[in-house]
């Protein structure tokens, strides 16, 4: 079985459609999102996340701050989030001035903490007699796990170790509560556990995979524990149901877990640090539920674009095959969750499924939830909007079709800058004698084992992939499933090569090129009859990217139908938009409206073409109808 972990961040330099994106990161989204932070952004939520740790610094040293916290009780992972992209864009693209922003706010962080390495703006302003009371709602353990992955980022990005010392303090606090005062509890919001596992490789502490094993270990063993605790305070924070284990996934121990359930971003950040887990320890149990567990998410109940957890009612899994796309909620948290999983699934085990389920969810949901020009945000990813129902409806509100400039509950934004940021670590992988290509990633890439690439391409809209090898060594390249033909050239030779479990292993020396090419055929995507929603409907996929269709290219697409088998053309690119928009256009019938609700009169039809765009684009050209999956005829 082969193995890999990611590369460090500080390994690849970007450039092509990527380096787009993180310098769209670096020059408009760190500096809007930190204003943001500081309640400096005009027109925007109030986010009150820098005066937090400003006023529960003042807490600590007795001053009366009265009711000095604002925003959702996690409203410090803001903070952590912003860091962590903030630090991966340091590695890829130095900056004293935003060093110094990103060490101020580390000073206030630091000053925010406790003697005892407590660190949580939320029960320091509000009640610090609270503390550890409430894990079901609490968030003190999710935040605290976004807080060792900034402070883990910002270490291996600059090497300053002041937010990493302070989060090491926080975790002696928490395994000191946990483990050795034997204190019982879970995370409520499952995050630290993954956290831990990188702090453990960060650090090399034991102490901290001990950590995550425990809490790992520990959920759903008592599936009451949530229902016990309550009823040891007369007060909640929001007032979750201690009662429903499937929205915790504590039903059962974690090896006993078959069906991904519940609030759809806890149970990809478990499952994320369950995975991690098993790769580390070679814990076959654990792994095989993972197995299940993603086969449950990818065969049953996932959108063709990667997005999961179907229903608003608790940002949640539903049942197998409820996947409607006019009221999916699609989170696009949910949807980055779902690619730390996959990334952590390749640790365990070299299957291409994992890379392709990570490229749909980025190249559809992740980068469709932030506008093109990096100032606005979905939360909520449709397959489906109507205007005057979309965002109106009381079935639909959450669905809706603009993009917001900002939120309340503002998890998405940076946890998308921070996706994007550190995306060489996703698309390349290694161990000591192999090195792996699991996305397609223009730009330069040196891995620890000693090999060097440089890779051009003009993905995803080109399918031709050219590797120049620096030093050489031996090379594992995906071959995405949905590419039904490759080709694969050596110094000009064509090669005959096998692909084992999607990918395809070469050895290379020093001066070595290698040219891949994928097919660049667009398709019909024809859903399972088992999802009522969507049954004899059909989308388009060209590549990774999946099409929609929207009212500004084709007039009312509420009245289209495609032709069934009806040939799709590759328009030349736009080089008037950004990333040079490939459109696609499909044979289709326009039906005429009779003006009634319903009629016995066959409506006429005319022949037109439609014209679809790369999803991630919609919603850019102001409010209009959009589709992903069309009726056909």
């Amino acid at each position: 079985m082969i193995t890999q972990e990611n590369i460090k961040v500080t390994a690849y330099k970007s450039d092509g459609f990527i380096g787009k994106y993180q310098k769209l990161i670096r020059d408009t989204v760190i500096p809007y999102q930190y204003s943001v932070l500081c309640d400096e952004a005009p027109d925007t939520e109030k986010s009150h996340v820098v005066k937090n740790f400003e006023n529960a610094a003042k807490a600590l040293h007795g001053e009366d701050v009265g009711d000095g916290f604002y925003g959702m009780v996690f409203q410090d992972s803001d903070a952590a989030k912003w860091i962590e992209a903030a630090a991966y864009s340091l590695a890829l693209y130095p900056d004293d001035k935003l060093s110094a922003t990103v060490d101020e706010l580390i000073d206030k962080i630091a000053a925010a903490q406790d003697e005892d390495g407590y660190l949580d703006t939320y029960f320091t302003i509000k009640d610090r007699e609270k503390r550890w009371q409430n894990l079901l709602e609490g968030h003190e353990l999710y935040c605290s796990g976004h807080m060792m992955e900034a402070a883990c980022a910002y270490y291996e990005a600059t090497g300053k170790k002041k937010l990493l010392d302070v989060m090491e303090k926080n975790a002696e606090h928490i395994y000191k509560h946990f483990i050795t005062e034997h204190n019982e509890g879970v995370p409520g919001h499952p995050e630290v556990e993954l956290a831990l596992m990188k702090m453990y490789r960060t650090t090399g502490n034991k102490k901290w995979l001990l950590l995550a094993e425990h809490f790992i270990n520990k959920r759903g063993e008592d599936p009451h524990f949530y229902e016990k605790e309550a009823a040891k305070r007369d007060w909640s924070v929001w007032g979750n149901n201690p009662t429903s284990h499937d929205y915790q996934q504590s039903g059962k121990p974690v090896r006993a877990q078959s069906d991904a359930t519940g609030h759809a971003v806890r149970a990809v950040y478990l499952y994320t640090g369950m995975a991690q887990l098993s790769a580390k320890c070679g814990d076959n149990a654990l792994y095989d539920a993972c197995k299940r567990l993603w086969e449950s998410i990818t065969r049953r109940r996932m959108y063709v674009t990667g997005g999961i957890g179907s229903t608003v009612i608790g940002e949640a899994f539903s049942v197998d095959y409820d996947l409607p796309p006019d009221t999916a909620y699609a989170e696009t948290c949910a949807s980055i969750g779902l690619m730390f999983f996959a990334n952590a699934m390749l640790k365990n085990e070299l299957i291409g499924e994992y890379a392709d389920v990570m490229e749909t969810a980025f190249y559809n949901t992740v980068l469709g939830g932030m506008q093109l020009d990096g100032k606005r945000f979905f939360y909520v990813n449709p397959l489906e909007v109507v205007p005057g129902i979309s965002g109106v409806s009381p079935t639909h509100r959450h669905d809706l079709p603009v993009r917001p400039k900002w939120y309340a509950c503002a998890c998405c934004p940076p946890n998308a800058a921070r996706l994007i940021t550190s995306f060489g670590c996703y698309a390349y992988g290694e161990n000591s004698d192999m090195s792996f290509c699991h996305l397609y990633a223009d730009g330069e890439v040196k891995f620890e084992n000693g090999m060097e690439l440089i890779c051009r391409t003009d993905y995803p809209y080109d399918m031709t992939v050219n590797y120049s090898v620096v030093k050489g060594g031996r090379l594992a390249v995906r071959i995405p499933g949905w590419s039904d033909t490759f080709t694969l050239v050596q110094n000009g030779e064509k090669l005959d090569i096998k692909q084992i479990n999607g990918y395809v292993i070469l050895a290379v020396k020093d001066g070595d090129e290698v040219q891949l090419t994928l097919s660049d055929t667009p398709h019909f995507v024809y859903p399972s009859v088992k999802i009522p929603a969507v049954s004899g409907m059909a989308a388009i996929r060209r590549g990774p990217l999946v099409y929609c269709f929207e009212d500004a290219d084709n007039g009312n697409v509420l009245s289209l139908a495609l032709k069934r088998g009806g040939k799709i053309t590759v328009c030349e690119p736009d080089t008037d938009e950004p990333d040079g928009i490939t459109r696609l256009k499909v044979e289709a019938v326009r039906f005429e409206d009779n003006n009634k609700p319903y009629s016995f009169d066959e409506p006429k039809t005319t022949d037109t073409p439609a014209v679809a765009v790369p999803y991630y684009t919609w919603g850019n050209r102001g409010e209009n109808a959009m589709r992903v999956f069309m009726p056909l005829y």
